[in-house]
């Protein structure tokens, strides 16, 4: 399945996705609420610096727009730290997680009955309707005027602040790492005065990954491909195969290493069929973006390639939003961990 370019140029720049808790955010937050409207008279103002921009809060946002940009990262952080109620329109979806309940709890969202534009997204006139105050977007592309957007200052003339992503200023996620989902963490609890529970999900997501990783320690690193199930982004017969970005510092995490990390210098490598066929490939991560047969795409994979050594030995693991920006790399790390030392667990 291809997927339209306007959605794949999106992807290509803005796909990062992803860590413990996914906490389910209809009752504690309702409550929640009355707690933080009582505790901002001590913790607002709230500053954040963000693409060269400079956004104060004077209390926490209660009309939250979640766009699109081919991610989950956004809604799946808001979520984990209790703050659904705030969403107002919710853009991103993934159809599946690693975190038991998050995919039904992204689908049970609002999402503002809006009709989006080519790129799947939410046009200038429809989000000024929305009245926001406050609109997150993965890149700076979810808020460029020349692709039909509202753009960061009229958002901010009609009192919305925005908040682009780390590492998602310029639109090149290629040196994203697994620090990006904390600081993504991290701006969320002090936007929203729960920084508790910010660095609550952080500090278990560092104990889990260290854990992970001390078991691996010293063990050779398998040569890993990974790529998103039934997608092409480019001209090649594999333009969904991952380069660069927070991919690498999971398998790193989890002891292992990217077999294309030196096709491409961006996050995505558009190889031929030959060059995949022409490389070692010891494991397989299929990350399966709405496709509902994912785990199928891996083994048509192995069957095409049965040369390689994951073939021979049948070794990979679907994962989904776990491996991106997010909330849930610790669980991306632990399931890739098993999957290549499995003596380790």
């Amino acid at each position: 399945m291809s997927i339209k370019r306007p959605v794949a140029t999106a992807l290509a720049a803005a796909l990062c996705l992803v860590t413990t808790a996914c906490a389910d955010s209809s009752t504690d937050e309702k409550t929640d609420g009355r707690r933080t409207g009582a505790a901002s008279k001590s913790g607002y103002p709230v500053t954040i610096d963000n693409c060269g921009r400079t956004a104060t809060f004077e209390k926490a946002p209660r009309r939250v727009v979640v766009m699109n940009g081919a991610s989950v990262a956004e809604v799946s952080t808001l979520l984990a730290l209790g703050l659904g109620d705030r969403i107002v329109a919710n853009e991103q979806t993934y159809g599946m997680s690693e975190v038991p309940g998050r995919a039904e709890a992204i689908k049970a969202l609002p999402t503002g009955d809006i009709e989006l534009n080519d790129a799947y997204d939410i046009p200038r006139e429809a989000m000024l309707g929305l009245r926001p105050d406050l609109v997150l977007s993965t890149t700076s592309y979810g808020f460029d005027e020349k692709n039909g957007f509202a753009t960061r200052d009229q958002l901010e003339q009609v009192a919305a602040e925005t908040y682009v992503s780390p590492q998602g200023c310029k639109q090149d996620t290629s040196k994203m790492t697994v620090a990006d989902s904390y600081t993504l963490l991290r701006d969320m609890g002090k936007i929203f005065h729960v920084s508790d529970r910010a660095e609550k999900l952080i500090a278990a997501s560092r104990k889990h990954i260290g854990e992970v990783s001390a078991k691996v320690k010293g063990k050779k690193a398998p040569k890993v491909m990974v790529l998103f199930s039934n997608m092409s982004m480019g001209g090649n017969a594999f333009g969904s195969v991952v380069a660069q970005g927070i991919y690498n510092d999971i398998l790193a995490k989890a002891g292992g290493a990217n077999a294309f990390a030196s096709a491409s210098a961006t996050s995505f490598a558009d190889l031929s069929k030959e060059k995949v066929a022409a490389t070692d490939v010891d494991a397989l991560v299929v990350i399966g973006y709405n496709d509902p047969h994912p785990a199928a795409y891996a083994r048509k994979l192995l069957k095409e390639f049965p040369q390689w050594p994951a073939a021979r030995k049948n070794t990979y693991v679907v994962l989904s939003d776990s491996m991106y920006l997010g909330p849930s790399n610790d669980l991306a790390v632990e399931k890739i961990a098993k999957m290549l030392h499995p003596d380790a667990f």
